[in-house]
């Protein structure tokens, strides 16, 4: 059976939209893709502080909001479909929406992108909001990539994507996945204060020093004691590490330098907790933070001590994954199959994600 399907990615890194075209295949339980088309769109200026500025809405405007960038998502489906005459090709469309609010601990996860709106706009199928059936499970909502690496991309031990939060999925029997710690939100914010739209290969942060005590400070925070499962919202990196560089009055290319060190040391902890010694371990990296020169590089050092080799693979699907594993989430909940993994969330079971929108 062949599936082809849109899948649609906002993180919270700001940096804008990813689309994928895919076609998804799956034969005697077995399951393939091809990535057909794929596209960052940036972010306008006006849409970056829309998203970015949506926790302080009330409760009408964030919900005028929601709509207004659900039409935002199909408009920008349409263009996609339009640029590469994809008329009729496209089965369903599945948005995971950008996160605003995330409090699996009061049962709640909001992510912008009304999928009404969207299925209006563009007259396809829709799936959305993904989060909220495992959240009122008692999971954590996230990650939910992990069932898309098992069955799309198997093969390795670890699976890291670094954007604007960095996650971890350990693969095993069952798979457990956690949020490590923030990651481009944090990074590109520093950027932003010079001038920059993000720090271009790393090079600022390589161009700084170390700052121990801040180091220190960040690698305290009581998150990284949790055990998992376990996941952060987006203001843990605006709120609480942000400020923490921002106040100690040291140089964008020092904070960079130190927040790329901590990443580091809290992807390493957290790689060095699921590791088993003496044995040599395959870890995929994707997301922004894969074109970060100087973070991939220091990351590679300490890795290579734990016998963990870093794989990266093409452009495509270091920006495209998870876009390209909403599109299979999708498929997964049209087929009615389990597309959450309750293992990984600590949900009381595994479900089947995704609310349906009929277009036409």
């Amino acid at each position: 059976m062949i599936y082809r399907a849109i899948g649609l990615m906002s993180g919270s890194s700001l940096d804008g939209l990813d689309i994928v075209f895919a076609e998804i295949h799956e034969s005697g339980r077995k399951w393939g893709f091809d990535i057909l088309h794929a596209e960052c769109i940036p972010y306008t200026l006006e849409w970056q502080e829309k998203l970015k500025n949506a926790r302080q809405l009330s409760a009408f405007d964030y919900l005028v909001l929601h709509v207004e960038y659900g039409r935002y998502l199909g408009e920008k489906v349409n263009e996609f479909i339009e640029k590469h005459a994809l008329h009729h090709k496209v089965q369903l469309v599945a948005s995971h929406g950008h996160t605003v609010f995330h409090a699996p601990e009061k049962r709640m996860t909001a992510q912008l992108g009304d999928g009404a709106a969207i299925a209006a706009e563009t007259g396809l199928q829709v799936i959305s909001d993904l989060r909220s059936l495992d959240v009122a499970l008692g999971g954590q909502g996230a990650p939910i990539v992990p069932i898309g690496e098992a069955l799309l991309l198997p093969g390795f031990d670890f699976y890291l994507n670094i954007g604007g939060i960095a996650n971890l999925t350990v693969a095993g029997k069952e798979r457990i996945a956690f949020d490590v710690c923030p990651a481009n939100r944090v990074l590109n914010t520093l950027a932003n204060e010079a001038g920059k739209a993000y720090d271009h290969n790393g090079a600022m942060a390589a161009g700084g020093n170390l700052k121990e005590h801040l180091l220190q400070q960040l690698n305290a925070l009581s998150y990284y004691q949790l055990p998992a499962p376990k996941s952060l919202a987006n203001e843990f990196g605006t709120e609480t590490v942000l400020p923490i560089l921002q106040q100690s009055a040291i140089s964008t290319a020092d904070a960079l330098h130190t927040m790329v060190h901590h990443i580091c040391d809290q992807i390493e902890n957290s790689v060095q907790q699921w590791s088993e010694a003496g044995k040599e371990k395959r870890l995929l990296v994707t997301g922004g933070g894969a074109f970060n020169t100087y973070l991939l590089t220091e990351l590679d050092k300490r890795l290579k001590a734990l016998d963990v080799e870093i794989i990266l693979p093409n452009e495509t699907l270091v920006s495209g994954k998870e876009a390209l594993i909403m599109a299979f989430i999708g498929i997964l909940r049209w087929r009615q199959d389990e597309n959450v993994f309750a293992s990984v969330t600590g949900a009381s079971r595994s479900s089947i994600g995704g609310a349906l929108w009929s277009g036409s």
